[in-house]
């Protein structure tokens, strides 16, 4: 099946040096799948040239945001902006390039054969600093205690949403949320969301500076420790506020019988 008009949004943050050939691989591998492909990135304030690398560009559209506010609310308006679109498939992956452009064609497949809500790429060999491994790992065990099962990667950045079921999370979750992925893995296990679950290859990102990517660049950065505790801190409080405390308003999420696919 060829689809209308597939959107891929991505969060970026200093990400010259690698996003042109990210979003290049990307467009070679999908566009057999889409009559109209479109890219949306969200520019978290770079300090580099990254929102002007795709000026002369016609299908990428690139948003500055108003202030630097990190990954989860930078994620969110990427999304919002590839929900404005009218896709018939949206798909986001950070702006990092830490994945392969056919694994996204996998992606797409999965959700558009499976009959599924969301498709969630799972990564395999993940070359990322030992506090994101850590912090996926912890938050992943909490949110099985909550879903009652557990979720492969919770914290992917890589999925593909039917635009239906992906407007009720972005609606449900308030636009300075700093874990977004987080809430919605949990929300569309109680929701009811047919999600598969897909591995792919997770590899090192693309470009050298020190200053790129908006978690910290390779397995040599050591986070120092009181940030590492100030973010953990701010996420669970989040996570008990807007999805696990009893009148958490993602818990209220409930996916339509109505909903197209």
């Amino acid at each position: 099946m060829t689809l209308r008009h597939l959107a891929v949004v991505m969060p970026a943050y200093n990400e010259a040096e690698g996003i042109q050939g990210f979003i290049d691989e990307i467009r070679d591998c999908v566009s057999p799948l889409a009559d109209h492909v479109s890219f949306h990135v969200a520019d978290d304030r770079s300090t580099d040239t990254t929102a002007t690398v795709f000026d002369a560009v016609s299908d990428v559209t690139v948003e500055v945001q108003p202030l630097n506010r990190g990954h989860g609310p930078t994620a969110l308006s990427a999304y919002r902006a590839g929900l404005a679109a009218d896709p018939d498939v949206l798909v986001h992956v950070d702006g990092d390039g830490q994945f392969y452009g056919s694994d996204f064609v996998r992606l797409i497949n999965a959700l558009t054969t499976e009959d599924a809500d969301v498709v969630h790429g799972v990564r395999d060999g993940r070359t990322d600093p030992w506090y994101r491994k850590v912090l996926t790992g912890a938050v992943g065990l909490l949110i099985a205690l909550a879903a009652g099962r557990r979720i492969p990667d919770v914290n992917t950045p890589l999925r593909a949403y039917r635009p239906a079921a992906l407007r009720l999370l972005v609606d449900a979750t308030p636009p300075d949320a700093t874990v977004p992925h987080v809430h919605f893995s949990l929300a569309e296990a109680r929701a009811g969301f047919t999600v598969r679950y897909l591995r792919v290859a997770s590899i090192p990102r693309r470009g050298e500076s020190t200053t790129g990517t908006m978690w910290g660049r390779g397995n040599s950065v050591t986070l120092p420790p009181k940030r590492l505790r100030r973010f953990v801190r701010v996420a669970l409080v989040e996570a008990w506020t807007l999805s696990l405390r009893p009148s958490a308003p993602l818990r209220g999420i409930r996916l339509p019988e109505t909903v197209a696919r």
